[in-house]
């Protein structure tokens, strides 16, 4: 393992050059990848092209510019394809894992389809190796990244939409139970208990340490904190500005409208905090700031609706649930695992804890898992794992369950039951009674809220 790996630079032929990026590379690298993720040609992204001059010129809690890999015309030193590698943690039912998330792939039209993002998905998967990530990610466009081992198998966004015409009023002559305000670096410590309440739902989750939460309020250029703001929840005492207190909560969101819609992307409290008491109040509130979300942008018309894009299950749903309504069910997480059995020997006390609830508790036996091109063999003994290892010897006929390639990555991250997947791919059984209460145990279905941290 290693701290940051070496900056790169290989000569890839035909005129072109692979190396790493650094700050000198902003505005050029900036430009492209504007350019490349444009939804209308002509019209440059600029989310897009200020998320890139960020990580390249300013501090941030876990990315370094070199951690961009470039294509560039070796005679002109024009950039014709990147891509990037920001190392985070997530947390597995309690447990820390370094993940890498790939982000900002792109490639000139004109340089398409001549395997330059393959090469540099290796580069990044050998860089994530050698920072000791059991994991790679990415938020990605369907189906392209299975061809270099990824599977869609974690829940990404699912929203409820809000319309505000829906809010409950509050009561006439009665001030607010709470408000919103700009949270500032001393709020870290709420903002850190908030999410730890709220990392007790998921199964994953991805972990903001105090470093993270400073560059969340004050680390980004001014056009991307306009587009993801931290907000305080406080509570009234007395029912005048200066006797809010904090009550225990955040709201992270952006301020994009689509069509008049405000886009809420994490909203947690504090232990001890009521979601059915601040819920109405809360509504109100971010209506407020859509409304001035809208102005900001140039529109005409008043935020019509609040879209809370908190996963496919969040306790704020559950308050209000008759004005909550669903408008999408969630995308998904490209993931890869280039050694399962370390992921599962890292995962190893919340599987155990896993199937001591379970009708498995105390399970004394081995599970031969086969996924047609390789295999994985686990050993445990009174209900502990003792062994977790390849099993490239592995037929179908010796396997106690069997499923087709990475597939398994959806039972591991609690994306989709064991009986999920057996209805889903015709390949995959448990062989057993036994093997599966065992699956079943270790893997229970659970829903995950993981944030694209960037």
């Amino acid at each position: 393992m290693v701290d940051r790996p070496l900056p790169l630079s290989q000569d890839l032929g035909d005129g072109l050059r692979l190396c790493s990026a650094t700050p000198a590379d902003a505005d050029a690298l900036a430009g492209f990848n504007g350019d490349v993720h444009a939804d209308v040609p002509g019209e440059p992204d600029v989310a897009m092209a200020d998320w890139t001059r960020d990580l390249l010129t300013r501090p941030h809690p876990t990315f370094h510019p070199h951690l961009f890999t470039v294509v560039e015309e070796s005679a002109s030193g024009r950039i014709v394809s990147s891509l990037n590698l920001i190392p985070q943690s997530w947390s597995y039912g309690g447990v820390a894992v370094a993940i890498s998330r790939i982000e900002l792939v792109g490639t000139h039209p004109e340089f398409r389809r001549r395997g330059l993002v393959r090469r540099q998905m290796e580069v990044a998967h050998a860089w994530s190796g050698d920072l000791g990530h059991l994991l790679q990610g990415i938020t990605g466009i369907p189906w392209y990244y299975r061809q270099f081992g990824y599977e869609p198998a974690l829940a990404l966004g699912g929203a409820r939409i809000v319309p505000v015409s829906a809010i409950p009023a509050g009561a006439p002559g009665e001030p607010e139970p709470c408000r919103l305000r700009p949270a500032t670096p001393a709020d870290i410590p709420l903002l850190l208990r908030a999410d730890d309440r709220g990392r007790a739902r998921s199964l994953l989750t991805s972990v903001r340490d105090a470093a993270w939460w400073r560059y969340e309020i004050d680390g980004r250029s001014e056009g991307l904190a306009r587009m993801s703001r931290v907000w305080v929840i406080e509570q009234a005492t007395d029912g005048s500005g200066e006797g809010y207190v904090t009550l225990g909560g955040y709201i992270a969101f952006g301020s994009v409208l689509r069509g008049t819609a405000l886009l809420v992307s994490a909203c947690e409290l504090e232990p001890g905090a009521s979601w059915l008491a601040i819920a109405p109040s809360l509504l109100r509130a971010l209506r407020e700031l859509g409304d001035a979300a809208a102005a900001e942008a140039g529109e005409t018309a008043t935020c019509d609706r609040i879209a809370l894009r908190l996963g496919a299950e969040h306790p704020l749903y559950a308050a209000l649930p008759s004005i909550m309504q669903v408008s999408r069910p969630p995308y998904a997480w490209y993931v890869r695992v280039a050694d399962v059995p370390a992921l599962l020997r890292r995962l190893a006390t919340v599987l155990e804890a896993n199937l001591t609830a379970s009708a498995a508790a105390g399970y004394t036996g081995e599970l031969r898992l086969w996924f047609f091109t390789s295999g994985l063999r686990l050993g445990f003994a009174d209900g502990r794992l003792v062994e977790a290892a390849p099993w490239p010897e592995g037929t179908f006929e010796d396997a106690t369950a069997a499923f087709p390639p990475l597939a398994f990555l959806h039972l591991l991250c609690g994306h989709r039951s064991l009986a999920d997947l057996e209805d889903s791919f015709a390949e995959c059984n448990a062989a057993t009674d036994e093997a599966r209460a065992v699956l079943d145990g270790l893997f229970p279905k659970r829903p995950s809220f993981v944030v694209p941290l960037g």
